[in-house]
C-alpha cells in the first residue's frame, strides 16, 4: 500500500509515520508512506499557501494552486483509490472505515489547517472526508496520522502476529475483554482461573462475555447500532 500525505508541516508526521509498526511496515516493503510539503508547490515568491478569506472573517485559508499541483502531479504517476480530507465535518473514522480503507493499493491524505482549504480542492479533487471526532485541532496532521495508523497496521503481515488486529477493539462492534500477563498474583489481586485453565473454549467463552459486560458499561452505543 501506498500513502501519500499532502501538508504545509512535514515534521509533524516524521515521528510518528517513522517508528515502532509503522517504521517495520515500511521496512518490510508493506507500506509507503511519502509525505509532500505543500510548500515546494506554491508559486508565489515567498512559498505562501494561505490567503485571506473572501467576504472578510478571521483566520485564513488554504489556497487552491499548491494543493491542486500536488494532486495533479501525483495523479498523472498513478490511480488512486481515495482522495481524503480530514476535516472536523468529515465522517466519523471507525474501524469499518480502517478495514475497507486496508484493502486498497493507493490513498493520498491532505490536512488541512488555518481554517481549512478552499472549497473549490473539497468540490474538485477529493473523494472522502475523514474526522477523527467531534472536536478541532490546529491541522489535519495528527488526524492524517491517527488514520494511516489504523490503516497500516490492518495490512497483512505488519503485526507479528496477525491474528492480533482481528481481536482489537471495535472489530466485531465490541469492546475488547482485559488482558493480564505475569506475574499471577500481584498483591493478591489474581488474574483470572480460567485463562490458566489451558481450556481453549472456556476462555473464549470468557472473553467474550467480558467484551459485552465491558461494551454494556463503557459504549453502549456500539450495541445500539
Amino acid at each position: 500500500m501506498r500513502i501519500d500525505i499532502l501538508t504545509i508541516l512535514p515534521k509533524l508526521l516524521e515521528g510518528p509515520l517513522h517508528d515502532s509498526i509503522m517504521k517495520r511496515a515500511q521496512e518490510k516493503g508493506l507500506a509507503e508512506i511519502n509525505i509532500h510539503n505543500l510548500r515546494d508547490y506554491s508559486t508565489h515568491r515567498q512559498k505562501s499557501c494561505d490567503d485571506y478569506q473572501y467576504g472578510g472573517g478571521a483566520g485564513m485559508v488554504m489556497t487552491i494552486q499548491p494543493i491542486a499541483d500536488c494532486i495533479e502531479k501525483l495523479k498523472s504517476e498513478r490511480e488512486y483509490d481515495e482522495i481524503i480530507y480530514m476535516s472536523p465535518d468529515g465522517e466519523l473514522l471507525t474501524q469499518t472505515i480502517c478495514n475497507h480503507f486496508s484493502s486498497y493499493q493507493n490513498i493520498m491524505i491532505l490536512c488541512g489547517h488555518y481554517k481549512g482549504v478552499d472549497q473549490r480542492v473539497r468540490d474538485l479533487f477529493i473523494t472522502k472526508e475523514i474526522s477523527i471526532g467531534s472536536y478541532v485541532l490546529s491541522g489535519g496532521e495528527l488526524g492524517a496520522a491517527v488514520l494511516t495508523d489504523a490503516i497500516v497496521r490492518l495490512i497483512p503481515g505488519v503485526l507479528n502476529n496477525e491474528t492480533s488486529a482481528l481481536s482489537d477493539s471495535f472489530q466485531d462492534d465490541l469492546l475488547a475483554p482485559p488482558v493480564y500477563t505475569r506475574p499471577e498474583d500481584y498483591k493478591g489481586h489474581k488474574v483470572p482461573e480460567v485463562l490458566l485453565s489451558g481450556h481453549a473454549a472456556k476462555i473464549e467463552e470468557w472473553r467474550n462475555e467480558q467484551s459485552l459486560k465491558i461494551t454494556q458499561e463503557k459504549r453502549p452505543d456500539l450495541l445500539d447500532e
